[in-house]
């Protein structure tokens, strides 16, 4: 049987054009995959898978779904021959700035045009929150945010919702129309009995105020639901 030396596995050992900083360096971030990301992250593998081995194998664990590796912590990573703390931090750490950059993108956003821009603005938000939560964008004329902020928080099925607090806000910003959102922990791209009761009774308030109701907006990990693209406000 061929005996492996210590760094066989060494990306050090590879052809220039395989290593991912090389490749980074000559052919540009999108060439990468998540695993070469990551493998640039942890530097090392063990001794006896490469970085990148070692890489795809924790992208195995989850699914190779990033999101759900973005839920593990420095405990669940160290589990992983090859992982200690300091790499682990590295991985959460790249994890967490793409997810404020996200989130920042978002917050600029000055004018909702669709529903897919709620969506876009609020995703980063929402998508990984164990309860659910009711939010409400205020908008001119333009359609243009003067203020998002959460109404409501409650658990993994539902949360109440103060229509007068709501109404009384959008007075106080003089708003022109309102966006309601919320998750479905869940995931499930469906509104509730609950869901359609609340939109409806907001609705005929914003009426007497004057305040329209665009959009009612659900939101999960993986799409949104709108009542208005789908003819149910």
């Amino acid at each position: 049987m061929k005996k492996y030396s210590e760094n066989s596995f060494s990306i050090k050992n590879w052809n220039e054009d395989d290593r991912p900083r090389e490749k980074l360096l000559l052919k540009g971030k999108s060439s990468l995959s998540n695993a070469e990301l990551i493998a640039i992250l942890i530097s090392s593998g063990n001794r006896q898978e490469s970085a990148v081995d070692l890489a795809k194998r924790i992208l195995k664990s989850v699914d190779n779904n990033i999101n759900k590796l973005a839920k593990l912590n420095v405990e669940n990573l160290c589990q992983f021959n090859g992982i200690g703390p300091a790499k682990a931090i590295s991985i959460i750490t790249a994890l967490e700035l793409g997810k404020r950059q996200r989130l920042e993108e978002a917050l600029v956003a000055p004018k909702i045009n669709s529903s897919k821009s709620v969506f876009e603005i609020m995703h980063p938000i929402l998508e990984d929150l164990p309860h659910e939560e009711f939010w409400v964008i205020y908008v001119d004329n333009a359609n243009r945010i003067i203020k998002k902020m959460a109404l409501s928080k409650g658990g993994i099925t539902g949360t109440i919702i103060d229509v007068r607090i709501l109404f009384k806000i959008a007075v106080e910003l003089l708003a022109v129309g309102i966006i309601l959102c919320h998750n479905h922990p869940s995931n499930k791209l469906k509104a509730s009995d609950a869901d359609l009761k609340i939109t409806k009774k907001i609705k005929n308030s914003g009426d007497i105020l004057d305040i329209q109701l665009l959009d009612h907006v659900i939101i999960t990990k993986h799409g949104y639901f709108s009542f208005a693209d789908e003819g149910v406000l």
